[in-house]
């Protein structure tokens, strides 16, 4: 039986190796990692992380040839193709401070490998890694081979949060990169035959390392340049009464362009975009190309300005102050169909209204409040470093109160705030909610997803992020 483990059980490895256990019965997975809470987690009723469909898979699965355990060294020593799938955070410090991974997860995690392994391996890299990552790992799997043969695979994952698992299921590509040698090609036709169970032949490419790990980076860069382009024509679909929706659809029938990620909204988020295009523009300055460099940069540039310029419309719209006035929060996830919170936009729209002094009441359906807590008081980039490694008890702030229910944060508000895009806020009775409200009651809508004519007919002053201009805040800046 072929064995299979993957070191992490994070958002990448704990879904895909879910996949891979139910569609290949044959071969026996096991998930691993040095977190006790995180694997007891897997091995509950309550999985670490919400993923629609999922739990169903975990529950078929567990016990029977898919295993979560702390046992890293036993499994990684029994394994023939060892995916790695830990956090490769952005430095904090150091030489590529701000913009470089931080590979000290993955060196440590191949140096075990080294010390462990007693037969030949085939490494997998999953987590989202640097161009030349790979080339890194191989010496110090060589160096440390003891006569074991190792082939280093790229392997990144091109999953969106949410929809995860039908991503898993009917994947657009499953990209192979490796060593264009007898033994590298053994080892991607090792890995293209487990894939092969499910995802058609002509949907899995091979290509060499370092095209592989470069094609995750600019995939990335790609999506999340077209959300800062759309984002861009909203502050100037405002400036002129255009209709951003609506422009965003005349572009997106053009079929040389199509309509995804062409949404404007308060930003994008993700554990992915930021972290990517900083490490892309690393790269780039590394290798002389300071004009592609700061190309990259822009798209991150215009992503900070619309969250920016969505805290300065909350505050400009109400009267230059929200100092002591409740602002309801609805949705702190970045995005819907998750409880993922890592760069969520929703983390800097509080931050600033609470270094403005107003008091926040936060609802989301999927995120805890010790999450909400966390995510507030840590710093920039503290989130990507194993949760062992975060701050252990969040800072309570008073000025800050999570709710478990919509109704109940709106309650007494000056303000509400969409942040995510739950289904379930598109039906929500706005009439019961302005009625219980302060007066002129305020709907800064950051994704799109109210009727604004509705809401405005109830009593609303409302802003909705490339829409034409309330004739209340008409005059009023965007930007401080």
């Amino acid at each position: 039986m072929v064995k299979i483990c993957c070191i992490g059980a994070g958002y990448v490895g704990g879904p895909t190796m879910a996949v891979i256990a139910l569609k290949c019965p044959a071969i026996e997975v096991a998930v691993v990692d040095i977190s006790v809470a995180r694997i007891a987690a897997w091995n509950s009723n309550q999985l670490p992380i919400y993923e629609p469909g999922l739990e169903d898979i975990v529950k078929q699965c567990r016990g029977k040839n898919l295993f979560f355990s702390t046992e890293v060294e036993k499994h990684v020593s029994e394994a023939d193709i060892i995916f790695v799938s830990v956090n490769t955070p952005t430095k904090t410090r150091g030489l590529g401070a701000g913009k470089a991974a931080d590979l000290t997860y993955w060196e440590s995690a191949a140096r075990m490998i080294a010390d462990v392994s007693m037969n030949d391996k085939i490494v997998v890299e999953k987590s989202t890694v640097p161009v030349k990552t790979a080339e890194a790992i191989e010496k110090i799997l060589t160096h440390n081979s003891k006569g074991i043969k190792y082939q280093i695979l790229s392997n990144p994952e091109f999953l969106a949060e949410g929809t995860a698992i039908q991503d898993l299921f009917n994947p657009d590509r499953v990209l192979i990169g490796g060593r264009d040698t007898l033994e590298g090609q053994k080892a991607i036709q090792a890995l293209k035959e487990v894939y092969a169970h499910w995802v058609p032949e002509d949907n899995i490419i091979c290509t060499n390392l370092w095209s592989a790990e470069l094609s995750k980076l600019a995939a990335n860069a790609f999506l999340a340049q077209r959300i800062s382009s759309v984002n861009a024509m909203s502050a100037l679909c405002e400036a002129t009464g255009a209709d951003v929706t609506q422009v965003s659809h005349a572009v997106g029938k053009d079929t040389r362009i199509g309509p995804k990620f062409l949404n404007a909204s308060v930003g994008f988020g993700g554990s992915c975009f930021q972290k990517d295009i900083l490490n892309l523009v690393y790269i780039c300055e590394c290798n002389g190309l300071i004009e592609v460099a700061n190309y990259w940069k822009q798209v991150i540039k215009v992503n900070d300005y619309q969250k920016n310029r969505f805290v300065n419309r909350i505050v400009s719209s109400m009267f230059n102050t929200v100092s002591g006035k409740k602002i309801a929060i609805l949705g702190f996830a970045f995005k819907k169909d998750t409880g993922d919170t890592r760069e969520t936009p929703a983390n800097d729209v509080c931050k600033g209204l609470l270094g403005d002094n107003a008091h926040l009441s936060i609802y989301d359906p999927q995120v805890t409040e010790d999450q909400i807590q966390k995510d507030l008081s840590m710093n920039k980039l503290e989130w990507d470093h194993p949760i062992h490694l975060q701050p252990m008890s969040p800072t309570v702030m008073k000025q800050l109160n999570v709710v478990w229910d919509a109704y109940e944060a709106t309650k007494g508000a000056h303000g509400l705030c969409l942040l995510t895009e739950w289904d379930e806020f598109k039906t929500l009775d706005f009439k019961k909610i302005y009625d219980n409200m302060q007066k002129p009651a305020f709907v800064f809508d950051g994704r799109n997803i109210v009727d604004v004519q509705k809401l405005r007919e109830i009593g609303f002053i409302v802003y909705s992020i490339g829409k034409p201009l309330d004739g209340w805040l008409k005059d009023m800046p965007a930007v401080a």
